[in-house]
């Protein structure tokens, strides 16, 4: 039986952070000019958030920042938790209060909705093409500048798993490392003798000769960069099991099954946090 796995959380320091410089960004030094100019200081407003397509949900927290952000009196009630999958027309969350604070704090909320939930639905399609393999997918330290955090959180919210978060939690060992360090073995006994005993070593490797070099070096994990098929399961079989494989390079979702069928351990892709489309969400408003 799998192991209970229990559904990620974003530290709310880093949320309220985010949107706060979001909606310093968006509101600027005077808020909202087309919201004073048109609507009265005691228009209320009632709002639907709805999925116009069928997707994985992901950033609600920050969704609900955008809007308690923004003023006094805005209520943000969810119909679904992130990770859940909705279908077009579904509705999301409700929102409630001062018509000028729900304009002001919707684009912010939607972007970073539709961003982190067009993630996590890209990430739930990789996941599902590899179900049964007993492969797992992540994700890599290819993200948008600030928003990496909840990147990955999304990724998490579509059933993926998280790489390294950055240069300073893993030793990952690439082929410009192992060339100034004078070769596979050399670099692997390097880190070995600098890593803390809590420090996860990864080396990576593009021919079976760099990987036979690793695992007699010791290795417990073996990035296998952009090996074709063939040489994937001609890796695994040599591997017999010794280290942790990761296949990465190339990862696209229409072969990412045949990638997983070689028996490799992890797929790595920059796909899911670099080349997701937005989930097409919107707030339907209604004034009074």
């Amino acid at each position: 039986m799998p192991a209970k796995t229990y559904p990620a959380q974003l530290p709310r320091h880093l949320v309220e952070r985010a949107v706060a410089t979001a909606l310093e960004e968006d509101l600027g030094l005077a808020g909202d000019l087309t919201s004073q100019a048109t609507l009265s200081p005691s228009a209320s407003a009632s709002a639907s958030l709805n999925a116009r397509e069928p997707g994985i949900v992901a950033g609600l927290d920050l969704a609900r920042a955008a809007f308690s952000l923004v003023g006094e009196g805005v209520d943000f009630v969810t119909h679904v938790k992130d990770g859940d999958r909705v279908e077009a027309g579904k509705s999301i969350a409700e929102v409630y209060g001062p018509a000028r604070l729900v304009m002001a704090g919707e684009r912010v909320a939607l972007n970073f909705l539709n961003g982190l939930s067009g993630i996590a639905t890209l990430t739930r399609a990789f996941v599902d093409a590899i179900e049964g393999t007993g492969t797992r997918i992540c994700d890599t330290r290819k993200t948008t500048p600030g928003l990496r955090a909840f990147q990955k959180y999304a990724v998490r919210c579509g059933g993926g798993a998280n790489h390294r978060y950055a240069l300073d939690d893993a030793i990952l060992i690439k082929d410009n490392h192992i060339a100034v360090a004078g070769g596979v073995a050399a670099a692997l006994r390097a880190a070995q003798a600098y890593a803390g005993h809590l420090v996860a070593i990864e080396i990576e490797v593009t021919t079976l000769g760099e990987l036979e070099e690793a695992l007699e070096a010791g290795a417990n994990a073996v990035l296998l960069d952009n090996m074709d098929l063939e040489t994937l399961r001609k890796a695994v079989a040599f591997n017999a099991g010794r280290a942790k494989l990761e296949a990465s390079g190339g990862v696209k979702l229409e072969r990412v099954r045949a990638i997983a069928q070689t028996g490799v351990d992890f797929i790595s892709t920059s796909q899911i946090t670099m080349a997701a489309p937005p989930l097409d969400l919107g707030l339907d408003v209604d004034i009074h």
